[in-house]
């Protein structure tokens, strides 16, 4: 087992769960309740890195993080490093990627709210962040723990953009899905076999719970 890339792993996956969760809950709340002109090309914005390919989306972004670009050189004057093959830009990168996964659980966790219930709270005086934190987020909570599930364990499993726009440092941008690569490619079958587990049975764990998440949700609101 790398532990250390097993550790880098759960770090870029925490850290881009709280990044999405504001994230996730603004753009979520924004396509549930609001109609607006463009809405669908925002949608499709959304979607799209559930339909590319990962080493298309990644090598759109190795070129918006890239030094010629405008995102890359202000990285480098603002920071004095570059933005690719570091943990700041697997970071972004790996946020970007899971935005879908973020914001379409979130999405319809507030579509299942009554629209008489958030009327409710504007008749009892409630502003709308005291509405968002004491009646929206209790009852959209189904979604959002789902989303965070979802994106956390994509995270964990994600190689193509990883590897795209990061490469495989040691310490540094090497998560255990390259790992598990670089094992295969060492024809270290064990180490890549251990690994590979962990990573299958986080993906059960996720799904179950994200099932086991709707299910309920679904008997509540029934």
């Amino acid at each position: 087992m790398d532990w250390t890339a097993l550790r880098l792993s759960l770090h870029l996956s925490i850290l881009t769960v709280l990044f999405l969760l504001p994230i996730g809950i603004a753009a979520g709340r924004l396509l549930a309740f609001r109609s607006f002109p463009g809405r669908g090309l925002v949608q499709a914005i959304v979607t799209l890195p559930l339909v590319l390919p990962p080493t298309v989306l990644g090598y759109y972004l190795l070129v918006a993080f890239g030094k010629a670009s405008p995102v890359g050189r202000f990285w480098q004057a603002a920071f004095d490093h570059q933005l690719v093959f570091t943990f700041e830009g697997l970071l972004v990168a790996s946020v970007i990627i899971n935005l879908p996964f973020a914001i379409q659980p979130m999405q319809r966790g507030f579509e299942t709210i009554p629209p008489q219930i958030r009327e409710a709270a504007a008749c009892c005086g409630m502003s709308p962040w005291q509405a968002l934190l004491k009646v929206e987020l209790p009852l959209a909570w189904p979604g959002i723990l789902t989303a965070m599930v979802l994106s956390f364990a994509h995270t964990m499993g994600e190689f193509g953009v990883v590897l795209m726009v990061g490469g495989s440092i040691p310490g540094e941008t090497r998560t255990i899905a390259i790992a598990i690569y670089d094992r295969v490619q060492a024809f270290d079958g064990a180490a890549a076999a251990e690994m590979s587990a962990l990573l299958l049975s986080l993906a059960l764990v996720a799904i179950a719970l994200t099932f086991t998440v709707a299910r309920r949700a679904g008997r509540h609101f029934g």
